[in-house]
């Protein structure tokens, strides 16, 4: 079952968040994860955005993704990471 996780992003530091963001595509490589998705908010159409950024990566299940998230190459960006912007990540499993 493919896994996604979706990161609403707050940018507080833009070069730490580059740094981070840099490093962190480099960490999915390892995993088959695949950046589906990564864009500035444009218009809100229905409800309240308060996000500047969303991010969708794709991974081919969700043991891959969660992985992936608790390798020490990715633990180890989490102080960049929330140096440079309040993140937050929600993983999806998506029926095949």
């Amino acid at each position: 079952m493919t896994a996604f996780f979706i990161a609403t992003i707050n940018v507080k530091d833009s070069e730490k968040f580059q740094q981070y963001a840099a490093k962190a595509a480099q960490t999915f490589i390892a995993f088959k994860g695949e950046l589906v998705l990564r864009g500035k908010s444009n218009e809100t159409l229905a409800g309240t955005a308060d996000d500047h950024a969303t991010g969708i990566v794709r991974f081919p299940d969700m043991a891959t993704l969660n992985n992936w998230y608790e390798s020490p190459e990715y633990q180890a960006l989490i102080p960049l990471r929330d140096a440079g912007a309040d993140m937050k990540l929600v993983s999806y499993n998506v029926p095949e």
